[in-house]
């Protein structure tokens, strides 16, 4: 299947600010490019480009730097990524490594991070989750106690709010359930990583609400890194990754260093027609 996904991100500042973009598909998904990103994908109103430049971060995930000019740029890209169509995998047989059998590079997905109070919520996972079969299951139902106590409301986002503070309050988006997700099955010695990226609404009844960026999280269990959803929490049709990292601090989609108003945001992901 082929998937459409784009955005168009209008930005406006009073002088000239350095940005950071994590806008578009992760580099692991290149080789499914059907038409690929415009590395100069940035303009001013008159439409003259604005110079971009490309590096990957410590993640390993493609970012763009550029000066957004006085008075705003204009962010654009419309492409199309084939996808295997199929729904994410899951193994319930996959198990839970030990902490010190772990690969370096999974340890930091274990400990606290801006957005996952894994020392402040240790204690209340262990008393919630401990009693459950290791592994998969673990991982499933803290998904299920996520997607139960946190109600989706785009009319309550804050960007600030931490995972803690969504299992208080109750209420958020998909960030949110996903924060909350990460800092439990990390109490629980569970290596977890935040993603972002694309997922329309392919093989489900559609969203009424507009499009959007979406978090989910990657579990390492038995060798592998499992994707999970604790906001929907049902396998999903047409992930297109954008970015990972250990929380939303690390992967920001539009950072400015300095002011900037978010003057119009719109995101396509759909799946193309087939005549």
């Amino acid at each position: 299947m082929d998937i459409r996904v784009g955005y168009r991100i209008e930005i406006g500042t009073i002088q000239a600010t350095p940005g950071i973009l994590l806008l578009d598909p992760h580099p692991s998904r290149q080789p499914d490019f059907v038409t690929g990103p415009n590395a100069r994908a940035a303009s001013v109103v008159d439409g003259s480009d604005v110079p971009v430049e490309e590096y990957t971060d410590g993640f390993g995930n493609l970012c763009r730097r550029l000066v957004i000019p006085a008075g705003g740029a204009i962010l654009t890209n419309d492409m199309v990524v084939r996808d295997s169509g199929t729904p994410d995998q899951f193994d319930p047989a996959a198990v839970e490594i030990w902490p010190a059998d772990l690969p370096s590079d999974v340890i930091e997905y274990m400990l606290p991070s801006r957005y996952c109070e894994v020392d402040e919520l240790s204690a209340t996972a262990w008393n919630l989750f401990g009693s459950f079969a290791p592994g998969w299951n673990r991982v499933q139902q803290i998904c299920n106690y996520v997607n139960a106590q946190i109600c989706f409301d785009y009319q309550c986002a804050r960007s600030t709010r931490t995972a803690a503070q969504a299992m208080n309050e109750r209420v958020g988006v998909c960030r949110d359930f996903t924060h909350l997700a990460i800092a439990l099955c990390r109490a629980m010695n569970i290596p977890a990583r935040y993603c972002n990226g694309f997922l329309g609404d392919i093989g489900v009844p559609p969203d009424p609400a507009p499009m959007d960026y979406n978090a989910w999280f990657e579990a390492y269990l038995g060798g592998t890194w499992w994707t999970f959803d604790a906001r929907h929490n049902v396998p999903r049709i047409g992930r297109i990754l954008v970015a990972r990292g250990r929380d939303a601090a690390d992967i920001p989609m539009v950072h400015t260093f300095g002011p900037h108003v978010l003057n119009r945001f719109e995101v396509i992901t759909e799946e193309v027609a087939v005549d």
